[in-house]
């Protein structure tokens, strides 16, 4: 056990003093930290020195739901703004400025939904909405328009809808529980949920998408990995954005799910004046690793409402993946992703490796920028596999096969809606094309 691992295991986060007279069994309960969230004005006043701007936010009408659990409040600094934890959960003024592009819907999900709460982007992957509720909320959440809404919750109608659309869509082999977070909802009804789910056939993996071990670890019990475990294999992703959110509670919740058997990752945001630093990245999957918990995606900042000031630009990012790549352990880089706006899904953006390549030769650069030339195989024979490569089922996939399409010679291009009647610029048709019977003899008589 490294030092800094065996001081988790050993320790607690120093409270609030709001809280010092909480008895140890009321803090450690999840539903008492559940119960007893901030969200006034009054309750925050008497532990933080707020600002203007924050008292702005905080009192502003129609904000975006304002919940903290008392143990993630305690993470943050009483008396410095720029506090990484405070940033992220206390709303600001700035935060109701529009900006430009800006989108409520920016993944465009709900055009992809062919039943309520069910997202089918991916051809062999779903996104299943389960809740529209958050142990805390992130001033920056990408489902802003729906989550923090006690009316408007999913129900067990809709499971029931989206459990018969996985049930006849054999191409889904993975889906996705998410909401709001679904470490949130009832046990019995999560229960439910995965059973139902590990009871069709086709559906290989199990994933969660969940800030619950960052937000309330207290509800990472004994009984919530037992029931995760019921259902293998069965995947968490959390989401650390700084190393302060990362405390002995968070460790001792991470050590329960991987001694669960359950495989952890890390989905991180960047955000400006939060995590923007090679540095802080670099301290931050370090001590994810030692967690057990793989750093799996940095998002660069959806264009939603609210998230405008929390925005970077990419090549912030690539600057961040060049600071990470080579100066740590290859398994400890994430990968940086945009979610296309309009719903073409996360494209990686990456530092460029690849300087040129002619016939035979691929020119390289590593980190350092040590360039160097790749020899390619001039005896190579990618038909050599289509033997073997018959035994295994081509997934029914159809119309997205996209640039794999191309490459495998299933199409010649991939057009734009609208391309063909655009560049036919209304034009009138040939007096050739008008009589085929013309020209097919032609055609025939050249061997074509």
């Amino acid at each position: 056990m490294s030092k800094l691992t065996q001081a988790w295991s050993q320790s607690s986060t120093p409270r609030a003093h709001i809280w010092a007279e909480v008895p140890d069994e009321q803090w450690n309960d999840w539903r008492w930290q559940l119960s007893h969230r901030v969200n006034e004005l009054e309750v925050l006043e008497a532990f933080i020195n707020l600002t203007d701007e924050e008292i702005e936010g905080i009192c502003a009408d129609n904000k975006f739901r304002l919940d903290i659990t008392p143990y993630f409040a305690s993470l943050i600094d009483p008396d410095d703004p720029l506090c990484p934890v405070r940033q992220q959960v206390i709303p600001r003024g700035k935060e109701r400025q529009a900006f430009e592009s800006m989108i409520p819907d920016s993944l465009a999900e709900d055009r992809h939904s062919p039943v309520p709460g069910l997202v089918h982007r991916y051809p062999d992957r779903v996104l299943m909405l389960i809740t529209t509720q958050c142990a805390s909320y992130c001033r920056y959440c990408t489902r802003s328009r729906m989550v923090g809404d006690a009316t408007a919750t999913f129900s067990k109608t809709e499971f029931e809808l989206q459990l018969d659309y996985l049930r006849r869509t054999p191409q889904v082999r993975d889906v996705l529980l998410s909401g709001g977070d679904p470490l949130t909802i009832a046990p019995r009804m999560l229960d439910y949920l995965l059973n139902e789910l590990r009871n069709i056939e086709h559906i290989e993996i199990i994933r969660l998408g969940s800030r619950v071990p960052v937000f309330l670890p207290q509800r990472v019990t004994d009984e919530l990995c037992e029931t995760l475990s019921k259902y293998h294999p069965v995947w968490l992703n959390i989401h650390v954005n700084h190393p302060q959110e990362i405390t002995p509670e968070l460790y001792r919740a991470c050590d329960k799910l991987s001694r669960a058997g359950i495989p952890l990752g890390n989905q991180s945001v960047l955000l400006a004046g939060i995590n923007d630093s090679v540095h802080i990245q670099r301290e931050l999957v370090h001590q994810l690793v030692q967690l057990r918990v793989r750093p799996y995606y940095l998002y660069q900042c959806d264009l939603v409402p609210g998230a405008g000031h929390f925005r970077t630009t990419i090549s912030k990012g690539i600057e961040i993946i060049e600071g990470l790549r080579g100066h740590t352990s290859g398994f400890a880089v994430p990968t940086f992703v945009v979610d296309a706006p309009g719903g073409g899904g996360k494209i990686p953006v990456s530092p460029q490796y690849l300087i040129s390549q002619s016939p035979g030769k691929v020119v390289l650069r590593n980190f350092e920028g040590y360039i160097t030339t790749y020899t390619e195989a001039v005896d190579y024979d990618p038909e050599a596999i289509k033997a073997w490569e018959a035994k295994f089922q081509k997934r029914p996939e159809p119309g997205q096969g996209g640039v794999l399409d191309l490459l495998q010679g299933e199409k010649l291009a991939i057009k734009p809606q609208g391309f063909d009647t655009t560049h036919r610029r209304n034009g009138v048709e040939h007096r050739l094309n008008q009589d085929k019977a013309k020209w097919r003899p032609y055609h025939r008589v050249n061997g074509k």
